[in-house]
């Protein structure tokens, strides 16, 4: 007798019954910048994304939720003379993240508000970290410094009433420092999503033109990922599961969908991943030269890093994908 596994893709209504993998505006979340400005902007190096003030983006969010968007993570773009080599804006009750925080909360306290934990947008020097330099010319990204700065810009942002904070920073025991940081004031209930196996890639570009947050020297391969490894991000995995992460994240995303499935296999924890900046002008990129279809490729394109174990998305496309899929239904 011959086996047909043609059945079970006889027409839509049995492909969906037998579908191994969802994709929905839940799983998504919109990766946002904010400026001081009172004017929306559009950023150039990403097609169709924002640099949003703070009245736009409160009124933005409103059309987010209505697409089923329900998380959305902030990013600022941070005027040059409040960067200073020790990232002090960082943790300015009164800086731009703080603010935008409040004014979400006051008017959707039912959205997820994640905030970035890093110091590259607020220090002068554009690195994660802080910077020493040595008379030989030389220069380290010191670790232990730094993540006692990570703490306070955690604690400004939680304060504001940060749903979950997202570490990006890739320096040593942030996770156990910042639990612990959030912990002795009690705010215990704030979630920690671990940037855990962020890679030294260039898919970040038009992310760094968007917030001019590129390092003024040097790259970020002394602390961020070689594309080389894998059992790295295992290891990372492991140490931020005991320090206390809720939330494990890969980044980039599809160039690193072996990571996401061997994650996904090690732990328990939910995985994220981010479709980053330089994935996103690609098939923008692809789709305005008219060689691709643009929703097709970029439903599938999520879909697939479902398939690999992620269950929530970072990505710029979010409003969009949500859109098609709404509409699809």
């Amino acid at each position: 007798m011959p086996i047909r596994p043609r059945r079970n893709r006889k027409n839509a209504f049995i492909r969906d019954l037998v579908a191994e993998t969802d994709l929905s505006a839940s799983r998504l979340i919109l990766p946002v910048f904010v400026h001081e400005s009172h004017d929306n902007v559009p950023i150039p190096s990403l097609p169709g994304c924002t640099m949003w003030s703070i009245p736009g983006l409160v009124e933005e969010v409103g059309r987010l939720l209505e697409l089923g968007i329900t998380s959305i993570d902030l990013f600022p773009c941070v005027p040059e003379d409040r960067k200073t080599p020790n990232a002090e804006e960082a943790f300015n009750p009164d800086g731009i993240i703080p603010r935008t925080i409040i004014a979400l909360k006051e008017i959707y306290p039912e959205l997820i508000v994640h905030a970035d934990v890093a110091l590259d947008p607020y220090n002068s020097e554009g690195h994660d970290g802080i910077v020493q330099h040595y008379s030989d010319g030389t220069f380290e990204i010191l670790n232990d410094p730094t993540v006692e700065v990570l703490c306070q810009q955690a604690l400004c942002f939680a304060e504001a009433g940060a749903d979950v904070l997202s570490p990006s920073d890739m320096m040593d025991g942030r996770i156990a420092a910042i639990r612990s940081a959030l912990d002795a004031e009690r705010m215990e209930n704030v979630s920690l999503m671990s940037y855990t196996a962020k890679y030294a890639s260039a898919m970040y570009g038009p992310f760094r033109g968007a917030l001019e947050s590129a390092p003024g020297l040097g790259d970020k391969k002394t602390y961020q990922m070689d594309p080389r490894n894998l059992r790295e991000a295992i290891r990372e995995a492991t140490l931020d599961e005991a320090e206390g992460a809720d939330i494990l994240m890969v980044k980039p995303a599809t160039m690193y969908l072996d990571v996401v499935y061997a994650m996904r296999q090690c732990t328990t924890l939910p995985i994220a991943a981010y479709h980053v900046s330089g994935e996103y002008l690609m098939l923008k990129a692809a789709a305005a030269s008219g060689w691709i279809d643009e929703q097709s490729a970029v439903l599938e394109t999520l879909t697939s890093i479902r398939r690999a174990g992620a269950d929530m998305i970072l990505t710029y496309y979010a409003a969009q994908a949500a859109q098609w899929l709404q509409e699809n239904c």
